[in-house]
């Protein structure tokens, strides 16, 4: 199911304002990117636009080319509806309907894409999303009772079981432990390696050790200034941006001399 990501000489504005400029990054299929870089710097609105999210902000727009194994989500014609049933998104909070039970949460994506299920294979779906998000055992006594009852962290599973009950080929994370628990951390943590075998997983996280723990390749972002647009510094496996940067920015973020 996953899939390769390339990025082309890539611009995100929003109306006149340049808000991120020039990126070209390769992403492989079934690995862990990570992005980081200080507040402000781009990296939350790049992830966005790798599934067309941006674009609910008016005014929003961008150049280049975002290939997902060769297809241009940006080509004339493709429908930004269809690129976000390929391309899933978990929020930086815990984002459950409230008013909806376990089961429904995770139904929900599919519900709205007007793709019709029988009773017993939305069964079968709801189980299989909810063990692929670790959350099954916690849960499945209980999947009538609203979502919104769970724990920070349970909460934060059903959304990623959410994602990926509508069988994505990609797995966006923005900062999607800020506000977790460390015990809950490491139970999403453990996850997206889990995740990997079967998605390309891309996640922007603040925290520098949990990028070490999670990618395998890392990409630095940064801005020269307020109002400048941010850039992609440096990209290169995991270890060697955090062992052997080639770019001195590079190294005095991850060693903690800024941001």
């Amino acid at each position: 199911m996953s899939k390769r990501i390339d990025v082309n000489d890539l611009n995100v504005y929003y109306g006149n304002f340049l808000a991120v400029e020039g990126v070209n990054i390769n992403i492989e299929p079934r690995s862990v990117t990570a992005f980081i870089g200080p507040s402000g710097c781009g990296k939350t609105t790049f992830l966005r636009t790798l599934n067309r999210m941006h674009e609910v902000t008016p005014g929003a727009s961008v150049k280049g080319e975002v290939l997902l194994d060769g297809e241009d989500l940006y080509g004339a014609g493709v429908d930004p509806v269809t690129v976000r049933t390929k391309v899933g998104m978990v929020f930086q909070r815990p984002n459950p309907f409230p008013t909806m039970s376990i089961r429904d949460n995770v139904l929900a994506g599919v519900k709205l894409n007007n793709k019709r299920i029988s009773k017993s294979d939305a069964s079968a779906l709801v189980e299989k999303s909810l063990r692929g998000a670790n959350l099954w055992n916690e849960v499945k006594d209980r999947l009538d009772k609203p979502g919104s009852g769970l724990s920070g962290g349970q909460q934060q599973r059903l959304c990623i079981a959410r994602a990926i009950a509508v069988q994505p080929e990609v797995i966006l994370m923005d900062e999607p432990c800020s506000a977790l628990d460390p015990i809950s951390t490491l139970a999403v943590e453990d996850l997206i390696n889990e995740l990997k075998s079967d998605f390309t997983v891309v996640i922007v996280t603040h925290n520098m050790q949990q990028a070490a723990r999670v990618s395998e390749k890392t990409a630095f972002f940064n801005i020269a200034g307020t109002g400048k647009p941010g850039k992609l510094i440096e990209y290169a496996e995991t270890t060697t941006i955090f062992n052997n940067p080639s770019v001195k920015a590079t190294e005095d973020y991850v060693s903690g001399r800024f941001g």
